[in-house]
């Protein structure tokens, strides 16, 4: 589907274009662009237009109901919310180390989401851009294209989204919106039978990932000028690592590498969050910007996703997606990789290690039997951090003695990108727009990168507190009798 666009007088002798809504991302968003007479950009947003405020409805309802409600962020990622919050709600039970069957189903599930949400995102969302061209036929620039040119680049996609599917529902009990996970461990085993079935098609479900990567590899070398420029600018990275500095999408603690690629800080735990990362409010946007306190709002924010995933661990825990993280690192030469497009590749990388995850994963007795809860002392307060499909998601809470939720805060993936997704719409402005008679395909390269993050626009709009708001009373005749403004 082709965004709208919408040209208007604005700031004088500046004109305003408005690309609304951009396409294919999950949830609600615009771009506008400030152009001079000459047709210079002067200035490029990405506006997160919808609200939804879960950090405050979410008070006065009981924890327990939490892992549930939260899902409802989002229809692409809600595992990654279910995991996010128990793990939240572990420490408040006093579980602050859940049993190892419970731990390795949460995992199973975990990865079963990465997996799917990157083969959608990638083969649904990107890939009729990057397979077409950005400038493309537009009503050919779509999933129903690619089936048509590329049937078994599609039919793969599909059936790689299908699997990851199937492991959440196992685990989870449905594809989208289960209950599996709850405070303190879990509620199910998985059964004999749903493994067998999974076992007898994740050796396909590899091959196709690794299909997947080399697609993305041969795209880059089709055309490295465009996919080691388009949209690169320096950035610092944040991820989760695991002790050892491997990979871990699950658990971990917090690591930041500067845009040369130098750590910055190391193994800060969930519950120092708070410690090193603040929000800054702006008046133009729904969506707060993350940074790194020590380094302050400008210099501080950072990427979070695959692209800092893949860079910032010191390998990934599984040989064959190893293998791939080592030739994107030498693909760098010695530097990071800033290149916005190179999220696909990266993206991949981490879809053929969930892959392999899954595969040892479901070796493991211990996922059909074995203690599935834990407790402890009760206490009031729990953070819970995750590697989404997108990026670092932490669910922070805190909880009454009548067992109610007093506070919650959430940082989403896409918050934490906030500022990058806005330097890249500028880099990509003014590089491939500045100057020029604007169209559709053109608009369509700043969709491209703003795509590039997998940005979930309705998780990121989830905070009632400091936000611009205009209410206008019109009277009968359409004139204004009385204008409320706070930003």
């Amino acid at each position: 589907m082709s965004s709208s666009l919408e040209t208007a007088e604005n700031r004088g002798d500046l004109r305003r274009v408005v690309i609304d809504p951009v396409s294919r991302v999950e949830g609600h968003g615009k771009v506008t662009l400030l152009l001079d007479e000459s047709g210079h950009i002067r200035e490029a947003r990405l506006h997160i237009v919808e609200f939804r405020g879960f950090e405050v409805f979410i008070q006065g309802r009981p924890y327990w109901e939490v892992p549930v409600m939260v899902q409802r962020l989002c229809g692409i990622c809600p595992v990654s919310h279910h995991l996010a919050a128990s793990k939240a709600l572990d420490h408040v039970v006093g579980a602050a180390a859940i049993t190892p069957t419970a731990e390795k189903l949460r995992r199973l599930m975990h990865y079963g989401q990465i997996l799917q949400s990157h083969a959608l995102h990638f083969f649904h969302l990107s890939s009729p851009d990057l397979l077409f061209g950005f400038e493309s036929e537009v009503g050919r620039r779509n999933v129903v294209g690619v089936a048509e040119a590329y049937p078994e680049v599609a039919r793969q996609g599909v059936l790689l989204r299908r699997f990851g599917q199937e492991v959440i529902r196992a685990t989870a009990g449905k594809r989208i919106h289960g209950t599996g996970s709850v405070p303190g461990g879990m509620n199910r085993h998985l059964a004999a039978e749903d493994r067998d079935a999974l076992r007898g098609e994740i050796g396909q479900v590899i091959e196709w990932s690794r299909t997947a990567v080399e697609l993305v590899k041969r795209l880059h070398r089709s055309n490295p000028g465009l996919y080691d420029q388009f949209g690169a600018f320096h950035a610092n990275m944040m991820s989760l690592v695991r002790d050892d500095g491997a990979m871990d999408l699950y658990d971990g603690t917090l690591r930041f590498r500067d845009g040369d690629g130098d750590i910055l800080l190391d193994g800060v735990p969930d519950a120092m969050y708070r410690s090193v990362i603040r929000e800054q409010v702006k008046p133009w946007s729904y969506m707060k910007f993350p940074y790194l306190q020590q380094l302050g709002p400008d210099d501080g924010w950072y990427r979070v996703g695959p692209l800092a995933r893949v860079q910032n661990c010191d390998f990934i825990p599984s040989p064959l997606a190893e293998a791939e993280r080592r030739e994107f690192i030498d693909h760098g030469k010695g530097g990071p990789v800033h290149a916005t497009l190179a999220y696909h590749w990266a993206r991949m990388i981490e879809m053929l290690h969930a892959a392999e995850v899954i595969r040892d994963l479901l070796d493991d007795g211990e996922l059909l039997a074995g203690p599935l809860l834990a407790g402890g002392e009760r206490r009031r307060e729990g953070i819970g951090i995750i590697e989404a499909p997108r990026g670092t998601l932490i669910h922070h809470y805190e909880v009454g003695d009548d067992d109610l939720v007093t506070m919650c805060n959430l940082i989403v993936s896409t918050t934490h990108n906030n500022q990058a997704m806005n330097t890249a719409v500028r880099e990509v402005a003014r590089r491939y727009l500045d100057g020029r008679e604007l169209t559709e395909g053109l608009l369509n390269h700043i969709e491209v990168a703003i795509r590039a993050y997998d940005p979930c626009l309705s998780c990121a709009t989830h905070a009632l507190g400091k936000m611009p708001l205009a209410l206008e009373l019109i009277e009968s005749d359409g004139s204004v009798a009385d204008r409320l403004v706070r930003d």
